[in-house]
């Protein structure tokens, strides 16, 4: 989810820059309701990865490979940087393909011109590397478009709220049920929490949570999101997809340097090591270190405050 996010203001800007160009997208069905309905992108290819895993995916994929090559697209650029992505790229037909110079994998091999990157920049600042190398300058500011999303059907806010988010598919990145008890019995701020993500909390947390993991879909968590008070994420998809949304937000960094993968957002806040300070893009990374529910503790605290 996070790559996709964090690609979006190459698409605007190859659009604000060539309106007439007609911009096709390859993305997995999950991450899908990110980009519907942006006016940067004209065609939505989707690339259904679960069905095409083994050997009997790799026979039902040719049917969609072979409708990639019909594409047939003046340029291609990839910017997952990875094998598979690269072999989608030459599959396309496109004469001219455009991919980072910190490509994975041997994805390198495919591309026919190669765009020089740091990689000690965040993500965003990479992917908007390609857009002077296609001759046009970044918009400024940059634009996401995402979409509004969905009233959530399992609830409807009656009031101010905040999103706890405490769940990571990265390992040693997730809360432990301690520490999201300890955020909610610390908490002395006047709005509901909500719980939202994957995975499941079985503990009772008391009136003033409304859990909803696994209640949400994608478009839904859009919804929430753009009109939460504040957020306190884990390393995530979802913390991109609050950054992205300007909302008010804490994202918990572990081990991953926020420098490169954080929330790129001048709203955000960054705890790491112990400690919570504003997101810094040129800030020296903390020493890594387990969040405990004494850190949760102080996060809730911290949270109350800023609202």
């Amino acid at each position: 989810m996070g790559d996709v996010i964090d690609a979006l203001p190459v698409a605007s800007s190859i659009h604000n820059a060539w309106p007439e160009t007609k911009i096709t997208w390859i993305v997995d069905p999950r991450w899908e309701p990110l980009i519907q309905g942006n006016p940067a992108i004209d065609r939505i290819h989707r690339f259904p990865r679960e069905n095409f895993r083994g050997v009997a995916g790799f026979v039902r994929s040719i049917p969609w490979y072979r409708d990639l090559k019909a594409l047939r697209p003046d340029m291609a650029l990839d910017l997952q940087c990875l094998l598979r992505s690269g072999v989608m790229a030459s599959c396309s037909g496109a004469q001219t393909i455009f991919g980072l110079d910190d490509a994975r994998e041997g994805a390198g091999f495919f591309y026919t011109n190669i765009i020089p990157v740091r990689r000690d920049e965040h993500a965003v600042t990479r992917y908007l590397r390609s857009v002077p190398a296609l001759g046009i300058d970044p918009m400024t500011p940059w634009q996401w478009s995402l979409p509004a999303g969905e009233p959530c059907r399992a609830f409807s806010p009656t009031g101010p709220y905040m999103i706890l988010h405490p769940f990571s598919r990265g390992a040693g990145k997730s809360m432990d049920a301690a520490s999201i008890r300890a955020f909610v019995e610390s908490y002395s701020g006047r709005f509901q929490i909500l719980l939202v993500g994957a995975g499941s909390c079985g503990e009772d947390l008391g009136n003033r949570v409304v859990n909803l993991l696994g209640k949400t879909t994608l478009s839904e968590l859009i919804f929430l999101l753009r009109s939460a008070s504040f957020v306190v994420s884990v390393d995530s998809g979802p913390m991109h997809l609050a950054a992205a949304l300007d909302v008010p937000l804490l994202s918990i960094h572990t081990w991953s340097d926020p420098r490169l993968v954080g929330p790129y957002s001048e709203k955000a806040w960054i705890w790491q090591g112990g400690e919570i300070r504003r997101q810094n893009l040129a800030a020296a990374p903390l020493p890594e270190r387990a969040f405990t529910a004494a850190d949760a503790a102080s996060i809730s605290e911290f949270v109350a405050g800023q609202m």
